[in-house]
This record gives C-alpha cells, structure tokens and sequence, in this order.
C-alpha cells in the first residue's frame, strides 16, 4: 500500500493562512487538518476533506499530496 504526504502547510503558506484558518474556511476538522499537515506519510485520508480542501486552495486534488511510498 502506497503512502502520501499532504501539502496543506505550503498550500496555506502561499495563501497566509493559519492551519486554523484553512479549517475555517474549509469545514475540515483543525484536529483533522493538523494531523494530515505533520504526518510524513499517511495510508488512508478522507477523500471529502480532499475535496473541500481543493476547493478552498482553488488547486486540483491531485495538486494537494505527493506519493512518498509505493
């Protein structure tokens, strides 16, 4: 199973945003957002929060991880 880092702490960068802020304007969870920000390689990730997240950036969901293991 293949893992992927999520690019949400350079996405809200770029934009000036806090972590706390990326949660208000998409609706994902802080705690959510937070663990999917430090985590270096995740297996499972909620593909609504993707969506939502996406949309927030104004990027497609593809642009928003990196495969880091295959």
């Amino acid at each position: 199973m293949g893992l992927v880092r999520l690019r949400i702490k350079e996405f809200a960068s770029e934009k000036g945003w806090t972590l706390k802020e990326v949660s208000d304007r998409s609706g994902v969870p802080y705690t959510t957002l937070k663990n999917y920000a430090k985590s270096s390689g995740l297996a499972t990730v909620d593909v609504t929060s993707l969506h939502k997240l996406a949309r927030t950036f104004d990027v497609l969901i593809e642009d928003l991880y990196e495969i880091v293991q295959e």
